[in-house]
């Protein structure tokens, strides 16, 4: 009998394959959901339930496997972005490098937001900036209900409140935010960029650290792991099938109206090796996954640093297993 599972994701390049039956994993009939944003995919699995495979935030996945909740991980990981592009200013508050944020009043859409929690991981680490040292305010509830610490100062704000508009007015001094904010697509003169040349800041990034930052993983139920034990590694073998069919469809220059879409090709192969996508726990995984478990328990939002053995389930077929003849 094939297992019927629903997966819920994000309708990326990665998972056309997947999404348009090309690949069709071994025993598995795949039901697919792409017409969601984000947050709303994040809260109906993490709260809900609702999905027996979803793509979720991974600072959201931590907390909610440290406080024991019924999920595990498969080591796919759909979503990575740099986040120096995602800090916005008020222009009109003497704001010119990273430190100045130090005191100020800051907006997030919410605290535990993977962009975000990687930005303020960054600013500690590589710029200076304390995250106790900032009044906090967030925008909407949290994908997992947790307990700040004591020291920190974070605010809710009411429903009727946005960051973006209080960024605008003044009311707040920057935001971290997981997308590019109305008032800056807007070209407002009331907000920029705090790195102005953030495409420079991230290489240096990476060059210094060989993090790609990851933003989301693929989480499966407890009792859809149960039920059925061999479906994880099965579910971790399509994706990554999908994942070659996208990356040989991507090499074409062909596939999409860009000028020189062939040398940012290029050009993210020189910087990001051959496979900055990559699935599994690689050794450049585990050292960006560990990065990232230390900025949680360092932020109060988990009680102790978790293995990644906790967080992720076994994929592995064994020593020259998985790719062999039949």
């Amino acid at each position: 009998m094939r297992a019927d599972l629903t997966l819920a994701i994000g309708d990326y390049e990665h998972h056309r394959a997947l999404k348009e039956g090309v690949v069709v994993p071994d025993g598995i009939n795949l039901n697919v959901l792409t017409d969601m944003d984000s947050s709303t995919r994040h809260w109906r699995f993490l709260r809900n339930r609702e999905f027996d495979v979803a793509e979720c935030s991974c600072s959201s996945y931590i907390i909610a496997r440290d406080q024991g909740l019924p999920f595990r991980a498969l080591p796919v990981f759909p979503h990575r972005r740099f986040r120096h592009g995602f800090v916005f200013i008020n222009t009109g508050k003497g704001i010119t490098k990273p430190t100045d944020l130090i005191g100020r009043k800051i907006g997030v859409k919410s605290f535990q937001v993977t962009g975000v929690h990687w930005l303020r991981g960054i600013l500690e680490s590589e710029y200076g900036v304390p995250h106790k040292s900032i009044d906090w305010y967030a925008e909407i509830d949290e994908d997992v209900e947790f307990t700040p610490s004591p020291d920190l100062k974070l605010t809710r704000l009411r429903h009727d409140q946005s960051v973006e508009a209080m960024l605008a007015e003044g009311e707040l001094d920057a935001v971290l935010h997981s997308d590019l904010i109305e008032p800056f697509i807007k070209k407002d003169k009331r907000v920029a960029r705090l790195f102005a040349d953030h495409k420079a800041e991230e290489q240096a990034y990476v060059r210094k650290t060989g993090i790609f930052p990851i933003m989301h993983v693929v989480a499966m139920r407890e009792d859809v792991v149960a039920k059925y034990p061999w479906a994880a590694v099965n579910l971790y073998r399509a994706f990554n099938a999908s994942k070659k069919i996208a990356a040989k469809r991507m090499e074409n220059p062909r596939i999409t109206p860009l000028a020189w879409y062939r040398e940012a090709w290029e050009e993210q192969m020189e910087i990001l090796g051959p496979d900055p996508w990559e699935n599994g726990l690689t050794p450049q995984n585990i050292k960006t996954l560990e990065t990232l478990v230390g900025y949680s328990h360092e932020q109060g939002l988990t009680k102790r640093r978790l293995p990644l053995d906790e967080l992720f389930l076994d994929v592995s077929e064994g020593r020259k297993r998985g790719g062999f003849r039949i």
